[in-house]
């Protein structure tokens, strides 16, 4: 096969993602191909565009159609699948090739594989993708991470296919080795927050405001209009609209409560837990996906502990319903400062190379946590590169100001009744420390000292302390 008639881009899996990322790129004037160890998902491929996609079931087949150096990208799921199908191709892959990782790889296996496949003499991309089945077809975020020359080998392709807002492609390189996936692995941290943010919201109007599904769905369609306007609110506003033909109630209301997960918000908790920062909203979203999975628990318990009668909402009106707007931009807001303070202390402690303006900017389309406050955070690094946290922003401060009281209400309302809102609770808790110059936390450190002769620091005086605190009873 001549060299000019070869394929410019691999794609190993050719699930949802892989195959409408090859459309994507032979849409831009590529060809690419495709492998799969299934026969059916390559018979499919090969009927989408002939002309610019093949679909191979050999391995040796797909990896001779490929033009020098060999891009080959995996979307396969994480784990001893990813390092299984990168020892296949190193059988058939030659040193100067390039491996792209586009999965949801953890950030510590991903470090693994860089520093592995540089010694071989291969390059390696993690590369974090967002989007979904739609984005993947029409232009997804993609953030890549690793090897800086390989990545620039791929560009040209990676900034035709992915989203494009004002003119500037949502792609950019992330950073050395593992970057791209941690930033991935944060932005889905963000996502599992804004998420519970949004079923909270929809409790207290359903359960709290007792609305129907007709009057929520368009408060979600007035806020996808204005600030809040997002990604996730809009396909909110069409769920809260959709019924099955002939039906007379919402699909919504048939489907099992119980939120299933991949794993990656426990991986942001845990990364942030590891380097000692507070994401309290990401934590508490990923714990009430695992709480709604005790279905058989939560059943029996609300026979024993039923809702009271005594309590109801005084705001049965548009006032409370404003309150909650406020509410929603005040942890929304919240949500994405812990994301993004995550994403400063970690180039902090990995030393990754992050730009924290460039990551906002790529997240502005194209992804799931896309959203019209984006354009506040771009705004806000490209003023201050080395801002800290996105509460010390000034325009984001005054904005916080105004919105600090509807989360109050929307949070105390919610406990008076028995409407469980832990996201928003921890989103108002987590402000309310933030702002503290002096928090509880000597109580605590005084009590380590006590049981566990752990000692303290006292203000303004160098050193550490420790008391025979029984001695002074």
């Amino acid at each position: 096969m001549n060299t000019e008639h070869k394929n410019a881009f691999g794609m190993i899996g050719l699930g949802t993602m892989g195959s409408n990322l090859l459309q994507n790129i032979a849409d831009h004037g590529y060809k690419c191909a495709g492998y799969d160890i299934s026969a059916d998902k390559v018979a499919a491929l090969n009927k989408l565009n002939p002309e610019a996609i093949q679909g191979f079931t050999d391995m040796n087949d797909f990896i001779d159609s490929l033009s020098s150096p060999k891009v080959v990208m995996l979307l396969v799921p994480a784990g001893k699948i990813v390092d299984g199908v990168i020892e296949e191709l190193l059988e058939v892959l030659e040193k100067g090739d390039i491996i792209i990782d586009g999965g949801n790889s953890h950030f510590i296996d991903t470090d693994r594989r860089f520093k592995d496949l540089e010694k071989q003499g291969y390059h390696f991309i993690g590369m974090g993708v967002s989007g979904g089945e739609e984005g993947a077809r029409r232009g997804p975020s993609m953030m890549p991470g690793g090897d800086q020359k390989a990545y620039e080998i791929v560009k040209p392709i990676l900034t035709k296919i992915a989203a494009q807002v004002k003119g500037d492609p949502t792609v950019a390189y992330m950073g050395e080795r593992s970057a791209g996936h941690f930033v991935k692995m944060v932005h889905n941290g963000i996502e599992y927050a804004i998420m519970q943010l949004i079923s909270e919201t929809y409790e207290v109007l359903k359960n709290g405001l007792h609305m129907k599904p007709e009057a929520i769905h368009s408060i979600f369609k007035k806020w996808n209009e204005g600030q809040l306007q997002s990604y996730l609110i809009e396909i909110t506003r069409d769920i809260l609209a959709y019924k099955k033909k002939g039906s007379d109630h919402l699909l919504l209301d048939d489907i099992k409560d119980e939120a299933k997960s991949k794993g990656t918000g426990k991986w942001t908790s845990q990364a942030a837990m590891d380097l000692n920062l507070p994401i309290p909203i990401i934590d508490i979203a990923v714990s009430m996906r695992d709480l709604s999975k005790y279905k058989d628990l939560r059943t029996k318990a609300s026979k024993i502990y039923p809702d009271s009668e005594d309590f109801q909402y005084d705001n049965k009106n548009d006032n409370h319903v404003t309150k909650l707007e406020q509410a929603f931009y005040f942890a929304m807001v919240s949500a994405y400062a812990q994301g993004m303070h995550l994403l400063y202390r970690a180039n902090e402690e990995y030393d990754y190379k992050l730009n924290l303006d460039l990551i906002a900017k790529i997240w502005r389309g194209g992804c799931i946590i896309r959203s019209e406050f984006l354009e506040d955070i771009y705004t806000a690094y490209q003023k201050n590169l080395k801002l800290k946290h996105l509460f010390l922003d000034n325009a984001i401060h005054q904005n916080l100001v105004e919105s600090i009281p509807g989360i109050r209400t929307v949070v105390s309302e919610a406990a008076r009744n028995g409407i469980a809102v832990p996201a928003f609770a921890a989103a108002l808790g987590y402000f309310d420390n933030f702002r503290s110059e002096d928090m509880p936390a000597n109580l605590i450190q005084a009590q380590r000292d006590y049981f566990g002769s752990h000692t303290y620091e006292l203000k303004g005086k160098e050193g550490t302390f420790h008391t025979e605190w029984e001695a002074g009873n």
